[in-house]
């Protein structure tokens, strides 16, 4: 028998065979009577000792949850029961407890009159502090001292009075009374002059408070122009930026465009580089195949000639033994002829065997050589198959990707419509409440003007009520209540203007001195405006010197 070679061009087997003969020990059927069948008690004998563990756990898990129900059962019926340290413990603390709750609705009742007696002092001290607030208004002290004014004309008429007594009736009056009199008289000119300073100085106090109001309305107007810059600049930057991050989207974009296409382009020539080494490869095996094959006809053309050579050398020495055979045949015995004859036909045999092994081995290069072959063809088609199975696997990468990168492109897209539809949406709300916000405000100026109106309308009415009833008692006490009433009139403020709506309001000069300024109407404006208003335009063309002849 011939010697088994994987490899090589002898006989021998190949690995397909190898592989064929595992494919098909695989298939096989199971042997049934290697197969323990086991009992249905038994294969549940094996479960329980498989799950013994989970059943010792579920058992104490019951025994714990009946022992827990047990025991909130008890719990449940010794919870009303009177007689125990707990349900005299719980009638004790039900005891505290409702004691503490009385004592706490005395405490309350305590707070609340409490409360009661506090709210009404601070009602009463609310209403002296608005009494004492309001005396120090302007008309309210310009009242009292048009009612100190009537009480010193009345003073003065009695003075006046007993001035003219005492010169009718005496002209030799003690001259210290005079004295004493001159004194009162240049002490009560002294305090009111100190009257007249405090008053200035009042004055001047409200104009500085005026002045730090007036500045203080200055800074929070400009306060509020430089956050509207703020906000405008802030707006700004903010679309500066969205539009630097749009151009830089772009060219990133662009770039992975540029990226994408250079990695196709390379992708390309590596796929044709790939295909030109396996052409390449695949010419060079043909090539071989070629030579391999040529060089088998060319050492079995060379076989066929040597044992032609041989068969006619073989035939030529036949021949000349035949011809020895047949000179020497007369000569040599019987004997010698059969000798001959078996010699030549042992040859023959062997001659027959040795070219039956030729045959043989001959028949065994063809097989290995097919065998080759056919290996060298399923490589190949398996290589074809693998190659081919890579390219689609490629393409179908690259399909995957395309989409998952329009995916993101589309969702991108979609985001950037969201983001710009949500930044268009933040500035019509942003501009939504500036228009809001002002309309609040006029809303609230108008509910000022509104209040401070009404709260004006409510002083003056109060202000004439109070300065009636001073003017009726002043009547009925005989004083001079004309400067009550020029009091009682002169409207809300106690300027030197002319009154407005009820107010009569007070202008300052801007400088240290806080004097008021004069009326609008007076002498020395009227002459200013015939000084600067000329009624007669010839009259000023003259004036001018603007005369023709």
């Amino acid at each position: 028998m011939a010697s088994v070679v994987q490899y090589g061009r002898r006989r021998g087997s190949s690995k397909r065979v190898s592989s064929v003969e595992e494919v098909s020990r695989m298939i096989q059927p199971p042997d049934l009577r290697q197969v323990t069948v086991l009992t249905k008690a038994e294969w549940l004998r094996i479960q329980d000792e498989i799950n013994r563990l989970n059943k010792d756990k579920e058992r104490t898990r019951e025994a714990a949850k009946q022992r827990e129900t047990l025991h909130l059962q008890s719990k449940e019926v010794v919870k009303l029961w009177s007689n125990t340290i707990a349900g005299q413990r719980q009638k004790k603390l039900e005891a505290k407890k409702l004691r503490e709750e009385i004592e706490e609705e005395k405490r309350k009742l305590t707070d609340k009159e409490e409360a009661k007696y506090q709210e009404q002092q601070r009602r009463e001290a609310i209403e002296k502090a608005k009494t004492q607030l309001y005396y120090q208004t302007d008309r309210v002290k310009g009242l009292h001292r048009a009612l100190l004014l009537t009480e010193v004309l009345k003073e003065r008429e009695a003075q006046i009075e007993l001035r003219k007594r005492i010169k009718s009736a005496s002209k030799d009056v003690d001259k210290e009374f005079l004295n004493m009199v001159e004194s009162r008289e240049d002490e009560a000119l002294r305090q009111e002059q100190e009257k007249a300073l405090q008053k200035k100085l009042e004055r001047q106090a409200v104009a500085e408070q005026l002045k730090n109001q007036v500045k203080e309305n200055k800074l929070l107007r400009e306060r509020q122009k430089m956050e509207n810059k703020k906000d405008g600049e802030e707006t700004q930057r903010l679309q500066e930026l969205y539009q630097w991050e749009q151009r830089m989207e772009e060219e990133r974009q662009a770039k992975l465009k540029r990226d994408i296409m250079h990695a196709h382009l390379e992708h390309i020539t590596n796929r044709e580089l790939i295909r030109a080494a396996d052409a390449q490869k695949q010419n060079a095996e043909e090539e071989q195949r070629k030579l391999f094959l040529s060089a088998k006809q060319k050492m079995m053309k060379l076989r066929k000639d040597k044992e032609k050579e041989l068969f006619r050398e073989a035939q030529m020495r036949r021949e000349r033994i035949m011809d020895k055979l047949t000179v020497t045949q007369q000569e040599q015995t019987d004997t010698e002829e059969q000798r001959t004859a078996k010699a030549v036909a042992e040859r023959d045999a062997k001659q027959a065997q040795w070219q039956r092994e030729e045959e043989e081995k001959k028949a065994a290069m063809l097989e290995s050589i097919a065998a080759h072959r056919e290996f060298l063809r399923l490589e190949k088609e398996q290589r074809d198959k693998t190659d081919q199975q890579n390219t689609r696997d490629r393409l179908q990468a690259k399909k995957q990707a395309d989409r998952i990168f329009s995916e993101k492109q589309q969702l991108k897209t979609q985001r950037i419509k969201e983001d710009g539809r949500k930044l268009q949406e933040f500035h019509a709300t942003q501009m939504a409440q500036k228009s809001a916000r002002h309309q609040q405000l006029r809303r609230e100026e108008h509910e000022f003007e509104v209040k401070t109106a009404e709260l004006i309308a409510e002083e003056e009415n109060l202000f004439q009520q109070y300065s009636r009833h001073i003017i009726s008692a002043a009547a009925e006490a005989q004083r001079n209540v004309f400067p009550l009433c020029k009091a009682a009139g002169e409207g809300v403020g106690g300027g030197l203007c002319p009154i407005s709506n009820g107010v009569k309001p007070r202008y300052l000069v801007q400088d240290r001195s806080g004097a008021q300024m004069p009326k609008y109407v007076s002498g020395a404006t009227q002459n200013v405006k015939k000084l600067n208003e000329a009624v007669d335009i010839h009259d000023t063309k003259r004036r001018l010197g603007f005369t023709w002849s």
